[in-house]
Order: structure tokens, then sequence, then C-alpha cells
């Protein structure tokens, strides 16, 4: 079966660089993955990608060395499972808040007895290999979202759930579970920002990984020097609309407002 990379550069202490796709289309995620991001992430929640746009865009990723990663919109086994057959390498997991929620989505990952991941891996045998059946559980990577309230009351359960791999912070959403407004790139003096970094260290000590979503270079940069494995920066549509605003501002010597914060 073909490695995950994103394992082998976790164990070698390599930071992992990933690109985020959002936009619905084969072209740019090909065009994303041969930028040299280490992964691309195709967002199912927060993007607008459904599973006809993600398995077109897993086959665009595929002519590259990039390791193709998912979000789904749902701690649901039904799409966890059917995106996984086509081949995707890694899932994102949202809105994990308690063990059993934890629990049931490392089991849609993994085949019996470890899991109840339904045999079908249409697609994933074209891309992992013949012996993708046997070797599957040990390669797909699997990160939990916390970033709800619950999920920072009973952080130590999730992150001793048997064969996760690690979690995935989303600052948004984590803002908003602290009380404060929802964004990226946190200031020290936050809430969010503390928790982050007690997220990180709990984390950290039980050696798994640890990925957080950034807004932007210098940010991600700073997540890598404080122990984060894997950053992510930014997105295909921030990327092209950021250029282009550059370039218009350059023409027509404007300014224009910033677009709001998401992602």
């Amino acid at each position: 079966m073909r490695i995950n990379k994103l394992k082998q550069m976790f164990k070698n202490g390599e930071p992992i660089i990933n690109g985020w796709l959002q936009i619905p289309s084969a072209f740019s995620a090909e065009v994303m993955a041969h930028q040299g991001w280490d992964s691309c992430t195709i967002d199912m929640q927060h993007g607008v990608i459904d599973y006809p746009n993600a398995l077109n865009m897993l086959q665009a990723i595929s002519s590259t060395e990039t390791v193709p990663l998912a979000r789904v919109n749902w701690n649901e086994p039904g799409q966890i499972m059917k995106i996984l057959d086509a081949g995707c390498y890694g899932i994102i997991c949202p809105m994990v808040s308690n063990r059993k929620e934890a629990e049931n989505f490392v089991k849609a990952c993994l085949y019996p007895p470890k899991g109840y991941r339904s045999f079908g891996p249409i697609r994933g045998l074209l891309y992992g290999g013949s012996d993708y059946a046997k070797q599957a559980d040990k390669e797909i990577l699997k990160l939990a979202m916390i970033e709800t309230k619950e999920a920072l009351e009973k952080l130590d359960e999730i992150l001793d759930t048997p064969n996760l791999d690690g979690i995935y912070i989303g600052p948004a959403d984590l803002s908003l579970a602290v009380g404060e407004e929802p964004g990226f790139d946190k200031s020290e003096k936050t809430i969010a920002y503390k928790e982050i970094l007690r997220i990180l260290e709990a984390t950290k000590k039980r050696k798994l990984m640890a990925g957080i979503h950034n807004g932007s270079v210098e940010y991600a940069k700073k997540m890598v020097s404080i122990g984060f494995n894997l950053v992510t920066v930014g997105s295909d549509q921030r990327f092209m609309s950021s250029g282009s605003k550059v370039a218009i501002e350059k023409i027509k010597g404007t300014k224009k407002e910033s677009d709001s914060k998401g992602y």
C-alpha cells in the first residue's frame, strides 16, 4: 500500500504544511496540489464541495505527491467511510466533544475488529494499492477537531481514545466556545490562545499529532515554533481573492476593505 508520508513526517519531527481546498473544482485542486503542499484538505464542511466534486478533486491531487485529506461536515460514519473509499488518506472530523464521539469517529475509519468500517474501497484500491484492506488501518490519518465547550472540558478523555492519531484546532469555533469573537491567529492575550496552548501541551504529552488552522504564514510559522506538527495556511479561495485584490489595488490605486475572516 502507498505509504502515508504525513505519518512518517510526524515520526521524523518534520512540520507538515497543509493546503486547504474549498472550491469544487478538480483543476483548482490540481493547481494547488502542484505547489508543493505536503497535504491538501478537501473541506466538505464549510467549502462548497459535494461528493462527486470531492472524488474528482482526489483524482486531481493524485497526479502529485501531495497527500489527500478531507474534513467531513459531521461525525457521520457513512460520509467518513465513503470519502475514505474514494481514496482519501486522512479525515479531519469536526465538533468532536467527548470520548464516545471520538470513538465513533475512529471506528468509522478502521476495519473490524478495531472498528466498523464497511469494506468496499472502490478507489482506495487504485490509489492505495492492492493490499489496501490489510494496511489501511495503519495508514489512514484520524484527527479530531477540538473546538467546543464540552471538548475543552473533556479534552483528556478525547485524547486517550484508542487509535486516535491526533487533533486539529479550529480557532474560530474554539473562540466561540470560550465567549470570544470567532477568528484565526489569536492574540496571546485571549482566552482562546491559552486554550490552544493547553490543548497542545496535553496532545504532545501523549505523543499525538497536533494541527491548527491559521490565517497567515507568519502565524503558522509561530505555531510550528511552539510545537504544532501540522499547520494549515489560508485556502484556495483566499489565495485567489487576495491575489486578485493586490493586483487590482496596484492598477487602480485604490484600497479595498479586507474580506471577513472565514475559512
